[in-house]
């Protein structure tokens, strides 16, 4: 057997004489009927009302203390909605039951009927008149105070963190109440939710690493996908108007505070909508969100103050890097000048940056992007790093917009490409940038032009990150403690 520790072995023990007793160490259905969040409107009921009124629950949970008092003992129990204490004594639920008692360790699972009464300080608490053994938890708790302390611990084993962390618990139970929220001003706005696939063929939609993987039965070579947009945009084109897709994306990439590579977004499109209804609908749903999750539209993130209550800064890349650097990028620039400023300024430069625009992003990128911390919207990005956005009258600059928020990027919207011809030529041009060693261009999409060649209405389209979104709403410093399971390096 393994290498058990003297918890592990007594528990083991404990268990074979559950089996002796005729117990099933790991139970049976129970149905209850109550749990501590709704037996909570009987807190302000004295003691001589809660006698009078004979209330009878059942619920059930995991044994998180027990204090043992001879023939009675009090013990708390822990359901979803959080912690309730129960008196169980020889008198109330009878010799064998209370035998049965005595084998339980802190972890087991538990099923209890009995009467709701208050201590005499007041405690509101069910006094046991039936218990029933359910789960027996062959693995001690850690140690109540100190928890799981090991932060990669805690992600490895969320289970425990669950157990042990009411933050943890807290934030495992806001994020889908944040997702209905988008769901639900997105349908209230005349979107349709759809789904799309996962396996692609053709590597589209973003600039991404992908995974790789390969479909036996048709004998080819399949990615996951790294965006849903060109799906989505199809259906622009079948004539669906008003679309969002909130899915998993994969993105062979690294991991930090920030990434995983599996994560969730949201991405929405709107036929006959431009950038500026993407930047409307981005502000909407935020303050939207924040209202009806949080409870306010100015909420804490970290040591900031966030906020989503009034309009959010609109600026151009290039405004924001001639503030910071004095560089004006709408004048006219060489390649070779911009590589000069770049060398000046020490911003990198890397292979497949062909031209200025690259450089323009890059200075963003060193300079302004971590300075932008109360909710900003990042207009004009170059045609070279924006494959898929309409070009300004500018040509140089898209209609595109980046959401950013303490620093950090939130959303990514465009005025929409329809034109296939333009289409086919960033493709291309993205390519070119493949063989120059940029790993995460696109590839040519034939089948995506040709749908766009049937005609897509002009149309704004946008992309939000849900676990960053997650992030902000729970006042959570790490994208890991937004997912359940993040990917783990190995122990």
């Amino acid at each position: 057997m393994e290498n058990l520790s003297e918890q592990e072995i007594i528990r083991r023990q404990k268990m074979e004489k559950l089996k002796e007793l005729g117990v099933d160490p790991f139970g049976h259905k129970f149905d209850k009927n109550a749990n501590s969040q709704s037996i909570r409107e009987y807190l302000d009921f004295s003691k001589e009302d809660l006698e009078t009124k004979n209330i009878e629950v059942k619920m059930a949970g995991r044994i998180m203390t027990i204090r043992r008092m001879g023939k009675a003992s009090f013990f708390h129990v822990q359901d979803r909605e959080g912690l309730f204490q129960c008196f169980i004594s020889k008198d109330s639920v009878g010799e064998k039951q209370y035998e049965l008692f005595k084998l339980a360790d802190i972890g087991d699972i538990v099923g209890v009927t009995g009467k709701l009464m208050k201590t005499n300080t007041g405690e509101l608490t069910l006094k046991v008149t039936n218990y029933e053994h359910l789960t027996k938890a062959l693995r001690p708790l850690p140690e109540k105070f100190h928890g799981l302390t090991d932060v990669e611990e805690r992600y490895r084993r969320r289970y425990v963190d669950l157990i042990m962390n009411p933050e943890a618990k807290k934030v495992a139970l806001t994020r889908p109440k944040i997702i209905r929220a988008l769901q639900r001003y997105l349908d209230s706005q005349g979107f349709i939710e759809v789904e799309t696939s996962v396996l692609c063929s053709v590597l589209g939609g973003a600039a991404a690493r992908p995974f790789k993987t390969h479909h036996n039965a048709l004998d080819k070579e399949f990615t996951l996908r790294i965006a849903t947009e060109l799906p989505l945009k199809r259906l622009l084109v079948g004539g669906l108007e008003r679309v969002y897709e909130i899915g998993r994306l994969f993105r062979n990439e690294g991991m930090d505070t920030k990434h995983n590579p599996e994560f969730t977004t949201v991405e929405a499109y709107m036929s006959y909508g431009d950038i500026y209804d993407m930047a409307d609908l981005v502000e909407k749903i935020f303050r939207n969100i924040a209202l009806e999750v949080v409870g306010s539209a100015t909420i804490p993130y970290g040591d900031l103050m966030i906020d989503l209550e009034h309009p959010f800064k609109r600026v151009t890349m290039a405004e924001l890097v001639k503030e910071k650097t004095g560089v004006d990028f709408t004048e006219p620039l060489t390649f070779e000048e911009a590589k000069e400023l770049a060398k000046k300024h020490n911003v990198p430069v890397e292979k497949h940056h062909t031209g200025v625009g690259h450089i323009l992003n890059s200075f963003f990128e060193t300079y302004c992007e971590e300075t932008l911390i109360q909710p900003t919207l990042v207009f004009g990005h170059p045609i070279e790093i924006s494959p898929l956005a309409k070009k300004g009258k500018d040509p140089r600059f898209t209609e595109r917009f980046e959401l950013f928020i303490g620093g950090r990027e939130y959303a990514n919207a465009f005025s929409e490409l329809n034109d296939p011809i333009d289409q086919r030529e960033r493709f291309l041009n993205q390519l070119k940038e493949k063989e120059l060693g940029n790993d995460e261009a696109n590839e040519m999409d034939v089948d995506f032009v040709e749908a766009l060649e049937y005609g897509m209405p002009p149309a704004g389209g946008i992309g939000i990150g849900i676990d960053r979104m997650v992030m902000l709403m729970t006042n959570s410093a790490s994208i890991r403690e937004v997912i359940l399971f993040p990917t783990m390096k190995d122990r």
